[in-house]
């Protein structure tokens, strides 16, 4: 039986330290003598390494299994292991490698540092590299890279400061909403933001919430570099160290500058829609005569228009309008036109003439290339007669009973607003037989246009009321509609379509 001398058990004493230290460390050691024989390795190696563990002789090696490139594709020559360059006297220093295990199907990378063992010579006696598992930390740096790429790119403006309002950062969309560079801003506090519109107390409730370690939601108003002001939806979250103590505040916000004034815009055409909505009220009971009306603005709003006027001996005026041009502006004339059509109606003058004074003043107030067309009817229902005047307007058609056209009530003078010296000259001594039908329409109806091009026109207007004579005329003043948007195949509404059916009862 041998017997160790002090010096090796000493020797062997420290070697077991050695190994205790080593086999606590939380990283891998690995250590090869100067032929690439594996001397040690720890426990965080062997977990790290598993089947991809091997020696550093690559003498008879023409690959090596598990070990990989940072582009996880390529496979690591036998002379590239990290241990092999260092037993040849390579210091690597904080090297990535991919490495690929049988138990781990996605992998996993590891950061590689070594460096040449040498004797007291200084000549190479073999190698060690350390090993430290880098697979969590990559993920998460991968989500935190990803989680700024988010925050770089996303169209809402990001501001982060510290807790005494300081800004600290501010992503590309905060520059282009505000038009300040980030240089201009970082060390500022938001306040260079303030519009004015929210006064000290709105400020006071938001940090009172933000100190307490609340999230702040709300409508804020700001101004932009160049002045111009502008709504956000903002919120401001509180974030919390490691301690649990606020450290920083994030704002996130929202430009809805162009939302609201949609909104606005949306809102103000509703108004205006129930606005015009009560200019088309129903249409009136007249003694001996059944009458309907019907109005489909393309839009919110239209420039399209009917009405009847009652006059101080019983008879009646019937209006039917049409404002060139689609939408609010139409709207608006629209309602100019009926307020002065009303005005001079109440003052009994004649159609001409209230056609000539509504044309006075409609010059006064359009622009240039706007006009009105416009019909005027008078219905003096105790002797069933009819005169009209038109100023550019489509044509309207008396029908006789049977369905045939009795007459067509063409223009008589240019539409409204366009001449100073324009006369509209007044066709009298119309009359209803029983059963015999006046239409008045706008041009939304004849020139509803297919997608091939072709329109309704008025043919297929004389066409629907042969057919449909015996309906009502409510039912007629809503049946052509629905005629000219089936035959475009209910394509969108260019036009406003207006119809006006006055419908003389039998004789009792």
């Amino acid at each position: 039986m041998a017997i160790e001398s002090p010096v090796e058990e000493a020797v062997e004493s420290q070697a077991e330290v050695l190994r205790a230290i080593l086999e606590s460390l939380p990283m891998g050691v690995t250590v090869a003598d100067r032929d690439g024989r594996l001397l040690f390795f720890n426990s965080a190696a062997e977990d790290m390494l598993g089947a991809c563990t091997t020696d550093a002789s690559p003498s008879d090696r023409t690959s090596v299994t598990g070990w990989y490139r940072p582009d996880r594709i390529t496979l690591l020559a036998p002379s590239e292991l990290p241990l092999v360059r260092a037993i040849h006297g390579e210091e690597i220093a904080d090297e990535l490698i991919f490495l690929r295990r049988a138990l781990v199907e996605e992998g996993a990378w590891i950061r590689v540092s070594g460096w040449p063992l040498r004797d007291a010579e200084e000549a190479i006696s073999g190698g060690v590299i350390t090993l430290q598992d880098f697979t969590a930390d990559r993920k998460a740096l991968q989500k935190m890279l990803l989680l700024a790429q988010v925050v770089e790119q996303t169209a809402d403006s990001v501001v982060l400061t510290d807790t005494q309002g300081v800004i600290q950062y501010v992503n590309p969309a905060f520059e282009a909403t505000t038009g300040y560079g980030k240089d201009e801003v970082v060390g500022k506090t938001p306040r260079i933001l303030k519009s004015g519109r929210h006064d000290s107390e709105f400020y006071r409730q938001m940090w009172r919430r933000l100190a307490a370690g609340q999230e702040f939601k709300g409508m804020i108003i700001n101004r932009k570099k160049g002045g111009d002001l502008y709504w956000a939806q903002q919120t401001i979250t509180p974030i919390q160290d490691e301690s649990g103590r606020i450290a920083h505040f994030v704002s996130v916000l929202q430009d809805i500058t162009q939302s609201r004034k949609e909104q606005e815009q949306e809102f103000q055409l509703q108004l205006a829609r129930q606005v015009q909505q009560r200019f088309y009220k129903e249409a009136p009971t007249v003694p001996g005569f059944d009458v309907g009306a019907e109005a489909y603005p393309a839009y919110e709003t239209g420039g399209d228009y009917y009405d009847f006027i009652p006059m101080e001996d019983g008879s009646m005026v019937i209006a039917v309008g049409d404002v060139n041009g689609h939408g609010f502006g139409s709207a608006l004339i629209m309602a100019l036109t009926r307020a002065y059509l009303r005005s001079f109606a109440a003052m009994q003058l004649e159609l001409d003439e209230i056609l000539a004074q509504t044309n006075r003043v409609l010059l006064q107030d359009l622009e240039r290339g706007q006009y009105v067309t416009m019909l005027l009817g008078h219905l003096d229902p105790a002797r069933r007669a009819f005169s009209y005047v038109s100023a550019g307007h489509v044509p309207g058609y008396l029908f006789l009973e049977n369905g045939a056209v009795k007459r067509v009530l063409d223009s008589t003078g240019p539409p409204l607003g366009l001449f100073a010296q324009s006369t509209f000259p007044m066709v009298r001594g119309l009359t209803f037989d029983p059963e015999e039908m006046a239409v008045f329409i706008t041009d939304g109806i004849t020139e509803s246009t297919t997608p091939e091009g072709d329109q309704f026109g008025p043919d297929r207007v004389l066409d629907y009321i042969q057919r449909h004579r015996r309906d009502s005329a409510s039912q007629i003043a809503a049946g052509l509609y629905r005629a000219a948007r089936a035959y475009v195949r209910n394509d969108p509404q260019e036009d406003d379509i207006t119809s006006v059916i006055v419908k003389a009862n039998c004789l009792s």
